[in-house]
């Protein structure tokens, strides 16, 4: 199916611009005109209306976060903490709807909407920054951090307010509150605008529907805060910004349903993720005869065949030894070290999770000699890291002469050993290795010194 394309026009830009400033026309409309900001006091309304954007807000922090950890883009991880945050406030918000969970009005509650709101700015123009080369790893880690700070806050603001600890002991809004909400409101819509235009400016440069969604949501929540702190308790222009944050979160879940499944996020990739170059180790592994095995066995047979093997050898590499599996294709495995740039590491990781790999298959194939056996090879070098595809085939790899030549190395490996190159052999100055020859590799016009990986150290004497 060839890929969904959108054409934008200057008149589309200018009436999507009209359409997202007319909510603010509403409110200055509203705050004029006194009688038509009609009050509306219905608490089930407001619980359930909070909830649902919560919700929206929390499901878009959830995926975020995982593509983002999954491919390690600091951009992606910073949206999903401007998510979280805001979807953490809002529920504790939710539970200061009075007769609806709690019976009293809830200061702390209340003050949690603007505070959420605000901190998400923070993230939010954090986002928009180009992070790149040993800076995205940085901000990665960072990031960790700081979600597990964003998690604590939350729940020490949620502790504090049900305890009615000072400052949020009292069971309405201190006057003195309204000063905070301002300042608080200033510097939040001026950080959104900030990021609304850079990721703006990436929009123009890589038309996206998501970019558009993120810049539609900046702008709906800079205005929900315009409305937060002018709007009337209960009246029309109060409900606005309820409506207006439900509708950034919603806006960027229609986005993120548009997007074809695989690589959901990938428009808000990072540069340096979509095409950036590491230095990496990458892992082949195969069953050697398998297609002998294939032939003579009924399919059924084969795919139990493989489950076996690969529901014993894939946990060691991946929990144990940090790699990532890249694909998996009949009984070929091909798995990468450092992808992210967080393994300096990565040649030992690789060699041992093929150790690792081989021993346990080893004792699968003790139950079943009959079974093909595994054959793994290791290479280490720089690789272009790429986002390759479009709709209905999309995925995120590397590529490059280091990995063809792991694949070449695997298909010289004797059976049930581990093989590597003299590129990672180098990064393994301790290792017990046994040449394997010069072997001529199939694309490469010289002989390539192949060793066979014994044991990652020396035993001791």
């Amino acid at each position: 199916m060839p890929e969904r394309r959108f054409v934008y026009t200057p008149a589309m830009v200018g009436l999507t611009a009209l359409a997202l400033l007319l909510p603010l026309a509403g409110l200055f409309l509203l705050l004029q005109r006194p009688q038509l900001d009609v009050h509306w006091q219905h608490h089930p309304a407001h619980f359930w209306l909070v909830l649902a954007t919560a919700v929206l807000s929390a499901v878009l922090a959830y995926g975020t976060g995982a593509a983002a950890v999954r491919r390690g883009d600091p951009r992606v991880l910073l949206v999903s903490l401007a998510f979280l945050s805001a979807a953490g406030f809002l529920a504790l918000h939710a539970l200061a709807t009075p007769k609806v969970l709690l019976d009293t009005p809830n200061a702390g509650f209340t003050l949690a909407t603007p505070v959420g709101v605000a901190l998400a700015s923070v993230f939010a123009v954090l986002s928009s920054l180009n992070f790149s080369g040993d800076r995205v790893a940085s901000a990665v880690r960072w990031g960790r951090w700081l979600r597990a700070g964003l998690l604590t806050l939350m729940a020490l603001w949620a502790l504090a307010s049900v305890l009615r600890l000072p400052p949020l002991h009292g069971t309405a809004v201190p006057e003195a509150a309204d000063g905070i909400l301002a300042a608080l409101a200033v510097p939040a819509i001026l950080l959104y605008a900030i990021a609304a235009g850079r990721y703006m400016r990436t929009w123009w440069e890589r038309p996206s529907l998501m970019l558009l969604s993120m810049v539609a949501a900046f702008v709906l929540l800079a205005e929900a805060m315009v409305a937060l702190v002018f709007a009337r308790n209960w009246a029309l222009s109060w409900w606005e910004w309820h409506v207006l944050m439900l509708a950034a979160f919603v806006l960027v879940v229609v986005g993120v349903r548009l997007q074809w499944h695989e690589e959901r996020f990938a428009d808000l990739y990072l540069e340096d993720t979509v095409s950036g170059r590491r230095e990496l180790s990458v892992l082949f592994a195969d069953l050697q005869g398998f297609t002998t095995f294939s032939e003579h066995h009924d399919p059924s047979e084969v795919t139990a065949m493989l489950n076996t093997y690969f529901q014993v050898v894939v946990p060691p590499v991946v929990r144990r030894h940090g790699g990532d599996v890249d694909r998996i294709i009949g009984d070929a495995l091909m798995v990468t070290f450092n992808k992210r740039g967080d393994q300096p590491d990565h040649a030992e990781r690789a060699a041992a999770a093929g150790l690792a790999l081989q021993e346990a298959a080893s004792a699968v194939q003790m139950a079943h000699p009959q079974w093909p056996r595994f054959r793994v090879g290791i290479n280490s070098g720089v690789a272009s890291v790429s986002l390759l595809g479009t709709e209905g085939g999309r995925t995120h790899t590397v590529i490059g002469d280091t990995v063809n030549v792991a694949s070449r190395i695997e298909g010289k490996a004797p059976g049930g050993s581990v093989a590597i190159g003299p590129a990672t052999k180098a990064l393994l100055p301790e290792a017990v290795t046994e040449s394997l020859g010069r072997l001529e590799l199939k694309g490469k016009a010289e002989p390539l010194e192949v060793y066979r990986l014994v044991a990652l150290t020396a035993p001791e004497t």
